[in-house]
């Protein structure tokens, strides 16, 4: 389900892949206006699928950390506010997440971007992350 879920750089938010033209991607915001739009070559086109976290030894697929917080939510939206929480408060919610998670490689800004794309993908009942 991750591979047609699309992060793209300089955009906020998530979004959802429709189809595939010869030179584009037309995808579909996951807001509640569910715009749709091209993307081109020259955009930075990420899917959830190929992420993964940094941990002190194998890298973690987004898949497995996006179940961790699922599971620790019980399949609500996540409990910490990342646009009000410190990075202290991300880092200690993180490590009940991912207890293994590299400190070093992992910064607070993207404990907050996963947090942040947890709730969007909460908000559209997007609850099944592995293939």
């Amino acid at each position: 389900m991750l591979k047609t879920i699309l992060s793209i750089s300089g955009r906020p938010g998530l979004y959802k892949l429709i189809s595939r033209g010869k030179n584009m991607l037309l995808v579909e915001s996951l807001t509640p206006e569910k715009k749709r739009f091209p993307v081109y070559a020259a955009d930075r086109v990420v899917s959830l699928g190929d992420i993964s976290m940094y941990t002190t030894g194998d890298d973690i697929p987004l898949a497995k950390v996006l179940q961790n917080v699922m599971e620790k939510e019980g399949g609500n939206a996540a409990s910490i506010d990342p646009k009000k929480a410190s990075s202290d408060e991300l880092r200690a919610y993180f490590q009940t997440v991912l207890p293994d998670y590299d400190r070093e490689r992992v910064y607070a800004t993207d404990i907050k971007k996963l947090i942040v794309w947890y709730n969007i993908l909460m908000a559209n009942d997007i609850k099944t992350f592995e293939e």
